[in-house]
């Protein structure tokens, strides 16, 4: 907790200090914990349920941690017309997860973007910092070779 308190320090505690302070410690953490939440309503006085509220409003938090591998799938128009939606599909059948989750075992996460900003190279997925282009169901497999992912626990 020595991170948060010197992130909390930089703060007064009011509630429009709720966006940054989120966004800091996001940053900070990868994303928000429900310790954290907690430790941030105590902070600012401002109830844990209105803290959630301020939070799902925005798409940029995120309550689970991202894998070691975060995969951002491009749904901006030129990525959907070219079969974003199918990449996504196909993704989560082979990671045995949902769009906006985890692998049990943190290697992977997946989420949908509006816009990678590569329209050229459609439908495109950026895995951490790397950009994939022209994808298509045969060609997502080889991201994901020898990687099984483990039994959800759903």
């Amino acid at each position: 907790m020595k991170v948060l308190n010197k992130i909390l320090s930089r703060y007064s505690g009011k509630k429009s200090d709720l966006v940054p302070l989120l966004q800091e410690i996001q940053s900070e953490y990868g994303y928000l914990s429900e310790e954290l939440m907690k430790e941030v309503s105590h902070f600012t006085n401002v109830p844990e349920s209105e803290i959630y509220g301020v939070a799902t409003f925005y798409t940029q938090f995120r309550f689970i941690p991202k894998g070691k591998k975060h995969i951002s799938v491009c749904t901006g128009t030129a990525c959907h017309v070219t079969g974003a939606q199918q990449i996504i599909e196909g993704m989560e059948r082979h990671l045995n997860i949902k769009e906006g989750e985890t692998t049990p075992d943190e290697e992977y996460s997946l989420e949908s973007v509006g816009c990678l900003g590569c329209c050229a190279l459609a439908p495109a997925a950026m895995v951490n910092d790397e950009i994939k282009s022209k994808l298509s169901l045969r060609n997502i497999k080889k991201l994901f070779k020898g990687y099984k992912p483990p039994e959800s626990s759903k």
